[in-house]
């Protein structure tokens, strides 16, 4: 069956769990608690581990949450229908997601004291991630080839928009004392120094072994083994894992397993065009 994308805003969104109605009660009226802490991500950009990371912060690095209740009731997706109906029966402080543009972000959260933890990733693994997780879901079009998607990323004709438009406008916060901006890469490489990072800027104290539940219980693996935030949960039709496993492999740098090295150097000259007037040193350089 053709996918029919949702458009809020002059970018589209994915139509299962998305409607025009719940993308403008998110925008404009839904209502940001100064002790909110929100998850933002551009798709495929971390968004699973950071949800696990701040539960397992959340509860003082005890398991015990993460095991037994789904990931999207911990932190409700509050753009979706489903999400926003959690969202609002939360008890506080709330824990929420989205992959929300800056433009498009609850107009209440400007005048609040809520934190924002953003999580961004280099744009060619963002790619690859996003091109096989269309391939699985049902809520997304199949990509035609990888050649189209990436001509399709490289001009923000995706779901949720260009992901240049979106790292743009979250770094503008850069510098707000109630926002909190990490790589995945960073979080790859030093994922205890990332945890107690993230514990002062939530203003949560852990000791050392709760530190270290986090950082184990955060890993790969064990959220590969965790069917609260693996997806295996969601019905075929939803999510298709015979087409491709949700949480993939995990890894930095996979992009050069599907590039070819003409296609890399021209995600290059629009990723430094696009990006140029951002000062900001990411961890992959200028691609």
């Amino acid at each position: 069956m053709a996918v029919e994308y949702v458009t809020y805003q002059g970018i589209k969104f994915p139509p299962a769990y998305n409607s025009e109605q719940s993308l403008r009660f998110a925008h404009k009226e839904f209502q940001v608690q100064d002790d909110d802490v929100f998850n933002v991500t551009y798709p495929k950009s971390g968004t699973v581990w950071m949800i696990e990371i701040l539960s397992l912060i959340r509860s003082g690095g005890d398991p015990a949450w993460n095991r037994a209740v789904l990931n999207s009731t911990r932190v409700p997706w509050f753009t979706t229908r489903l999400g926003l109906e959690s969202a609002l029966s939360y008890p506080r402080p709330r824990l929420l997601t989205c992959h929300l543009p800056v433009q498009l972000f609850p107009t209440s959260f400007f005048g609040s004291r809520a934190k924002v933890v953003y999580t961004l990733r280099n744009p060619k693994d963002v790619l690859v991630s996003y091109f096989y997780f269309s391939k699985m879901c049902s809520s997304y079009k199949d990509p035609e080839s990888f050649e189209q998607f990436l001509r399709d990323f490289l001009s923000g004709d995706v779901p949720h928009g260009s992901w240049f438009d979106h790292v743009r406008g979250w770094m503008e916060m850069k510098g707000k004392k109630n926002f909190f901006f990490i790589t995945y890469e960073e979080l790859q490489q030093d994922l205890r120094g990332s945890v107690r990072r993230l514990c002062q800027f939530l203003e949560q104290e852990l000791d050392e072994g709760a530190i270290t539940s986090v950082v184990e219980n955060a890993s790969f693996r064990a959220m590969q083994e965790n069917k609260m935030c693996n997806s295996t949960l969601l019905p075929k039709d939803i999510m298709d894992q015979e087409k491709g496993t949700f949480l993939r492999k995990g890894i930095c740098g996979d992009w050069k397993n599907h590039f070819t090295v003409a296609q890399s150097e021209a995600f290059d000259t629009i990723y430094q065009d696009q990006m140029g007037g951002l000062m900001e040193a990411f961890p992959w350089g200028a691609h």
